[in-house]
């Protein structure tokens, strides 16, 4: 099935406001409502949409670090090293990159403390070689949603 512009314009509603009910998407779009849920259904059936959540503002729940950390790792120990990785509470993002680093990770964490941690039991993984800790000093920008 391919998406076409209509699913588009509800994917955009969506990125903006996951509340909207299926009557409020129908009235901006000028569809029926029975079009929306079943084009929604249809979207979560692709795996297009994969949830429906709220964007938070990790400061004010008292996330006041983030840090970005590369992971140089043996390379058939690297999956592993994700999984485990990304079970961690304070990981938000994992990424299997090229360069320097096998691993870039993006965390967020309430004290210096906590990221100490983290990156020491990161270090204790079986065939995580080193790491390399960036602690952002501002976030300009931080949001995921993209257009569709």
């Amino acid at each position: 099935m391919e998406i076409d512009d209509l699913d588009r314009k509800i994917l955009s509603l969506l990125i903006e406001d996951s509340r909207l009910s299926y009557r409020e998407i129908a009235k901006k779009l000028n569809v029926a409502v029975g079009t929306i849920y079943n084009r929604i259904k249809k979207l979560e059936d692709m795996g297009v949409i994969q949830g429906f959540t709220v964007k938070l503002n990790y400061e004010k729940l008292g996330y006041e670090l983030t840090a970005i950390i590369g992971i140089k790792a043996q390379g058939k120990k690297i999956r592993e090293i994700e999984r485990i990785i990304a079970r961690d509470k304070h990981v938000t993002c994992v990424y299997d990159v090229t360069g320097e680093y096998d691993i870039i990770v993006i965390a967020k964490f309430r004290s210096r403390e906590d990221m100490n941690r983290f990156v020491k039991s990161v270090l204790s993984v079986d065939g995580v070689e080193k790491t390399n800790t960036h602690v952002a000093l501002e976030i300009v920008k931080e949001d995921f949603r993209l257009e569709p």
